[in-house]
């Protein structure tokens, strides 16, 4: 079976001990493989689940624990303590852990055999009591992890697996991760700033700057015979306005626009990096501020966050990770106005251009219009409204003391009537609990305008990011309240402030 990350596996880890005898262990051995291979057959989970010998003693755990760090192919860990597997044979190998960890705790059978059920049976399924005692010594050690409960049949098992395995993807590729700046960060805007050295030290990603001539050069040197085959691909997927096609008056518009995404595919390309920013205040020789060639770079799976915003492009990209192989699609967004009838509130979210068309499975339509900002050109770009489903919006933000991701749980829906003077691509949304806590509690934790909306993952696969970051995570959902919600930022400020001291 195809798995969306076919270059990655996850290590299976089992716990026990000697004392039970080579039977025992040979039994034990036995029944982790069988649930290794379940989880390795399961749709739910993406990625390849690779059995490893039982583990009996402190120094294979650590020595496993070390091979774990150094294999770039292993994104995960998942550790199950089938017998009673003595804690302080583990310290050594979590303290040298530094692969994201989860924490399963199963067992072998799903119905206990209650007539035939003696004492051997009974020291060979010890997951109910092993497990606590690796739960103990991995509270006691600090040790981040997720830990799942259930037996490895039961679909919301597998299911929450393959989220922290997503998010486990999402956090190999941050360490992976280059992103290039094409000019700095629009003036005077404060929450798009962010410390760079401690995003690296914190998520891996290297952001650095590259001259916006550098883009300009590369653009100049396109081929037109490559800009034929890009138009003509462009023909084909979408609604190309009759001015932009072959022989309209602004056909050199699209062309142009075409040159511009090849243009940035090679730049980025020979930077190896996957995710990137620009600026319409820092364009240099560029006749368009880059839309359709974001939209379209977006939706290959490159983070992108405009104005200089580079969290916001980390983001972009760890969402497009978490998303492979998944229905909808994740991309730049930005909460631009409301609609505030009682009762019918709503968002309505957009950008200047670059919002991505992994947003929706219809045919969009490919335009031009003024842009009315950055004394250039009109810029070309994709127009459409998102899919209506469930959704996240994500933003990043810089706290001075740690990074804080803020999370809200929403339901994109059609917009109320027609959009036909809106040229742009756009989403609408229902926050959940309601609009009013929703805004309220999005302010309180200084929350970014600039976001991602992912439709492909749900906030569990924030959650587990977070934990595997160890970076705060406050989410807005349908059981949030006004009161509680305060409460947990400051507690929260409370609880980093003192642990950065520690």
């Amino acid at each position: 079976m195809s798995k969306p990350y076919a270059d990655r596996e996850v290590w299976f880890l089992t716990g026990s001990q000697g004392l039970y005898g080579e039977d025992t262990l040979r039994q034990v051995a036995e029944q982790s493989q069988e649930i290794a291979r379940a989880l390795d057959a399961s749709g739910d989970v993406p990625v390849k689940i690779v059995w490893k010998p039982v583990l009996t003693d402190s120094g294979a755990i650590r020595r496993a624990a070390l091979d774990a760090n150094a294999d770039d192919a292993v994104i995960g860990v998942i550790a199950w303590m089938h017998t009673f597997s003595p804690a302080k044979m583990w310290i050594a190998g979590l303290d040298a852990l530094r692969t994201p960890l989860l924490h399963l705790h199963t067992q072998a059978n799903v119905e206990l055999p209650w007539s035939t059920i003696d004492m051997d049976f009974m020291n060979l399924n010890q997951a109910a009591h092993g497990d606590r005692e690796f739960g103990y010594i991995q509270t006691r050690l600090g040790v981040a992890r997720k830990t799942v409960v259930g037996h490895v049949s039961n679909p919301a098992v597998t299911a929450s697996i393959g989220t922290w395995v997503r998010a486990g993807a999402a956090w190999s590729a941050t360490h992976e991760l280059k992103l290039a700046r094409f000019g700095d960060n629009m003036r005077n805007v404060a929450v798009t700033e962010g410390d760079k050295t401690e995003a690296e030290l914190r998520f891996g990603v290297s952001v650095n700057t590259w001259g916006v001539n550098d883009l300009v050069a590369a653009v100049d040197a396109v081929a037109d015979a490559d800009i034929d085959t890009l138009v003509a691909e462009y023909e084909d997927l979408y609604d190309v306005a009759a001015e932009l096609r072959h022989g309209g008056e602004r056909h050199d518009s699209l062309r142009y626009g075409a040159r511009q995404e090849l243009a940035l595919l090679a730049v980025l390309g020979e930077i190896g990096a996957t995710a990137f920013t620009t600026n319409f205040e820092d364009l240099g020789a560029l006749r368009q501020l880059p839309g359709l060639a974001v939209q379209r770079l977006m939706s290959q799976g490159f983070g992108f966050g405009a104005e200089g915003d580079w969290k916001t492009a980390v983001l972009v990209r760890a969402a497009k990770v978490m998303g492979v192989g998944l229905p909808g699609g994740a991309s730049l967004m930005e909460d631009y106005t409301y609609n505030l009838v009682p009762g019918a509130e709503k968002i309505l979210g957009a950008h200047m251009l670059e919002v991505c068309p992994s947003l929706t499975a219809t045919k969009p339509s490919l335009e031009i219009h003024p842009l009315g900002i950055g004394g250039k050109e009109d810029p070309v770009r994709l127009v459409f409204d998102t899919d209506s489903g469930s959704g996240v919006v994500v933003s990043l933000t810089d706290m001075r003391d740690r990074f804080r991701l803020t999370a809200n749980v929403v339901d994109v829906v059609p917009p109320d009537q027609a959009l036909p003077k809106l040229p742009v691509a756009r989403a609408v949304w229902k926050p959940q609990p309601d609009f009013a806590t929703s805004a309220e509690a999005w302010l309180t934790a200084g929350g970014a305008h600039h976001t991602v909306l992912t439709t492909a993952v749900g906030v569990e696969a924030f959650e587990d990011f977070a934990e595997i970051a160890k970076t705060e995570l406050l989410v807005i959902d349908k059981d949030t309240t006004r009161r509680s919600f305060r409460q947990e930022v400051r507690w929260n400020a409370a609880y980093y402030r003192l642990a950065q001291s520690l």
